[in-house]
């Protein structure tokens, strides 16, 4: 039976004409800075984005952490949501290994971090204090696009309390797509944005930072101490060339098929309909059946998360097509009629 895995983004595999672009690549020590394609990548998405350089890394943690390195020093301090991927899913990385110190904010309910609460949390210059340095947001949050207006209200308020300016843009190209603007658009507001190729644009590895040369240089210091040195690595880098080339513009058909898992999940007596923004789909459904749920959903051959609370989250990617969708709202539909 084909596994339908709604689990997360991450899980895509490469495709057929992506894995022959992996074969074909051109390679050298990307440590020396000699593989051309891995030098190609960085340079494509730093110009696509208007930024000076890139810098390509395994992961959207290590991206998101070598840019608070570049960004802070020890003793610093970063202002970042409490359900933020940087503070909550990363494993404190930046106070671990940085010694930079977040200060959490709540959230407002559309992703966004309230301009007031940012400012309260900015700290006076005193020798009481973490200096304040860096702002970083998170573009899509649990799905959700950041409003256009918002980005440039946020980049005028970090400006004016001197901040750097961070994206966690690990599906900066969902919200474009869903904002009907280039990626480029939503990039110019911050000084460093992470990009992730795993997640909806199907690469198997990899994460790319952008930045200014400055910014980049000191990334590319602290990807070495981090042990993020690699060699022939444009292997990998080719399967993001790839994905940039022919999987951003089909970003909509995962909206599209989310919608409609949303929408058909609607009926069903049992689930509470959360909301779908871009990819994910949010239900509700009693944590009693929690267990059981999962058990009948793996028997039909689907694959969800499933933790202590009763809210779920369902992704749709490239690898789930209009009959997934069905065999989805199918299993659910006889576990909460049976």
């Amino acid at each position: 039976m084909e596994i339908i895995d709604l689990r997360s983004d991450t899980v895509t595999r490469p495709t057929v004409a992506m894995r022959a672009a992996m074969l074909d690549a051109q390679v050298g020590d990307d440590v020396y800075g000699e593989d051309p394609t891995v030098n190609a990548l960085q340079q494509r998405l730093a110009d696509d984005l208007g930024f000076d350089a890139g810098l390509f890394v395994p992961t959207g943690t290590q991206s998101n952490l070598l840019a608070l390195l570049a960004h802070c020093e020890r003793g610093d301090e970063y202002i970042v949501g409490m359900e933020a991927h940087t503070y909550k899913y990363e494993g404190g990385g930046a106070a671990v290994l940085g010694s930079i110190q977040p200060q959490p904010i709540l959230h407002a309910d559309d992703g966004s971090l309230p301009l007031d609460r940012i400012v309260a949390a900015i700290k006076p210059v005193d020798q009481h204090f973490a200096r304040t340095r860096l702002l970083a947001l998170e573009n899509t949050w649990q799905g959700r696009p950041l409003p256009l207006a918002y980005l440039q209200d946020a980049h005028n308020l970090a400006r004016a309390n001197g901040l750097g300016l961070h994206l966690d843009g690990a599906r900066l190209f969902n919200a474009a797509v869903a904002c009907n603007v280039p990626a480029r658009e939503i990039a110019r507001h911050f000084d460093t944005v992470s990009i992730c190729l795993s997640k909806g644009l199907g690469a198997p590895v990899g994460s790319v930072l952008v930045g200014s040369h400055a910014l980049i240089d000191k990334a590319r210091r602290w990807r070495k101490v981090c042990g993020g040195g690699w060699r022939q690595a444009g292997i990998l880098a080719a399967a993001g060339l790839h994905a940039l080339d022919h999987h951003v513009a089909r970003l909509q058909q995962d909206h599209d098929r989310a919608a409609r898992l949303a929408d058909r999940l609607r009926g069903i007596a049992g689930i509470k309909p959360l909301g779908q923004h871009t990819n994910m789909v949010f239900i509700d459904v009693p944590a009693g059946r929690l267990r059981s749920l999962d058990a009948h959903l793996r028997d039909a051959g689907i694959r969800i998360s499933i933790g202590y609370l009763p809210t779920l989250r369902l992704v749709t990617h490239l690898d789930v097509d209009d009959a997934s969708i069905e065999r989805t709202v199918q299993a659910f539909a006889a576990f909460f009629e049976a």
